[in-house]
């Protein structure tokens, strides 16, 4: 049998491609190792967010030459967003590269790929679809948890930002295609689901605004939401990433209210100076920022907060950063995904905007972010030993295998040791008796 592995570098997205394409071949009769060396197909599923993601995708796929030499058979592909980025410069770049597959062509790899075991050729496919891309249903069974795309695409543009222009335009799924397809996986098993959409509060505000109904009191993924609180045998709901923009009152409302909504929210901040903001074309303010975090504390009596932020950006002063710095603290962010500014081709800033604040300086403003992060998190964390938690088991500990771990409501992981009857996708009352600034640890209630 024809074997593949796909390597995947970058987000939750791609994540999510990559586990749509194994199911894919696997119904094209192909079979998936884990051993890239054990493979006939190699694919490497792409990211240009950042420059580092592209080096080390291309030096990987540069590494395979070599194997190729040995194995003249081996299928080689590049597929995501640095493949709709790069196109077929990649299949000069790399002769030994086989196919490059865009954004929009993931159903239609299987196809490329039977193409060039039979003939040989070479091919790079980066053309749009006028819609959502179909056929990106498909999951692996039995997983606890369940990514489900929504939406691609950003109309965004941020000035520093590749996706609106690898991912392309935002196109919104039908909301009942979505809801089929969380019931199939809630009857399969899966308990919780992650949402995905590069800018997941504008869900369908593209498709509204070219029907000329687009009203920005209204949200169509707090209706979504309300349509998944209703699937039977689904325990919790989360999505990544809101937009601030979209984040109207019946958005806060809703994912307040509904039960199965966690309440830990990852919102994108990138910067908390007002004049950065603006040169980033985020669309708000720090203030309204705040705003948005305070309408859903105000109404929950536990919450958590989590974000992504850039240092470093063009002309970023030290004022720049501190102001940043104040809106980490007076937030109280549990976690951050924090990166130093790094200039990709065909954006707006990499056209308009000088790289000039040196690398040192964003070295030294993300350690110091990243310490600020690690001293509040395990203060938050410190709160709460003692108490009992609801954890969703998702199986054995990867660091230690004498360990489960799980999930709570506001995401932090909690390893406890198992008990009779315990299984994924159970959900455990576990009693706190240790925690460090990323993890919780305890015992199983059985009272």
């Amino acid at each position: 049998m024809t074997t593949f592995h796909i390597k995947t570098y970058g987000c939750q997205m791609n994540e999510r491609d990559s586990e749509t394409l194994a199911c894919l071949l696997s119904e094209c009769g192909y079979q998936q190792v884990e051993d890239e060396n054990l493979a006939d197909i190699i694919i490497f599923n792409t990211c240009s967010v950042r420059d580092q993601a592209e080096r080390k995708a291309l030096g990987k796929a540069g590494i395979l030459c070599r194997l190729k030499r040995e194995k003249p058979s081996l299928v080689i592909g590049i597929m995501g967003c640095m493949a709709q980025n790069h196109g077929d410069e990649l299949l000069r770049q790399l002769p030994h590269l086989d196919f490059v597959a865009g954004t929009d062509c993931l159903p239609h790899i299987p196809d490329m790929v039977e193409r060039v075991l039979e003939t040989r050729c070479r091919m790079a496919d980066i053309h749009r679809e006028a819609g959502f891309p179909a056929g990106l249903d498909r999951h692996e069974e039995g997983r606890v948890c369940a990514m489900v795309s929504i939406m691609h695409g950003c109309d965004q543009f941020c000035t520093y930002c590749i996706v609106p222009h690898t991912r392309g335009r935002e196109k919104s799924r039908p909301q009942g295609a979505i809801v089929e397809e969380v019931r199939r996986l809630a009857d399969g098993g899966t308990r919780e689901i992650l949402l995905l959409g590069q800018n997941i509060t504008a869900y369908q505000v593209s498709e509204a605004r070219s029907r000329g109904d687009y009203d920005p009191r209204h949200s169509a993924f707090a209706d979504l939401l309300c349509a998944l609180q209703e699937v039977s045998g689904l325990e919790r709901i989360r999505f990544t990433s809101p937009h601030v923009r979209y984040m109207n009152d019946h958005f806060v409302e809703t994912v307040c209210a509904l039960p199965k909504v966690c309440k830990c929210f990852h919102i994108p901040v990138q910067s908390g100076s007002d004049r950065i903001l603006k040169l980033m074309h985020r669309g708000y303010t720090a203030a309204e920022y705040m705003d948005r975090i305070q309408a859903i504390r105000s109404r929950l009596p536990e919450v958590s907060f989590t974000t992504d932020v850039i240092v470093g950006f063009p002309t970023e002063t030290e004022e720049d950063f501190l102001q940043t710095r104040r809106l980490f603290r007076d937030v109280g962010f549990d976690m951050g995904y924090i990166f130093r500014y790094s200039q990709r081709e065909g954006t707006l800033a990499s056209r308009t905007m000088p790289d000039d604040v040196p690398e040192d300086v964003k070295h030294e403003r993300n350690q110091i972010l990243l310490t600020d992060l690690e001293a509040h998190a395990a203060l938050r964390n410190q709160t709460f030993k003692g108490r009992d938690l609801d954890v969703l088991v998702e199986g054995v500990s990867k660091r230690n295998p004498e360990r489960w771990t799980g999930r709570t409501d506001l995401n932090r992981v909690c390893n406890f040791l198992p008990v009779d009857g315990i299984r994924p996708g159970t959900m455990a009352r576990v009693h706190i008796t240790r925690t460090t600034a990323n993890s919780l640890f305890g015992e199983i209630r059985q009272d």
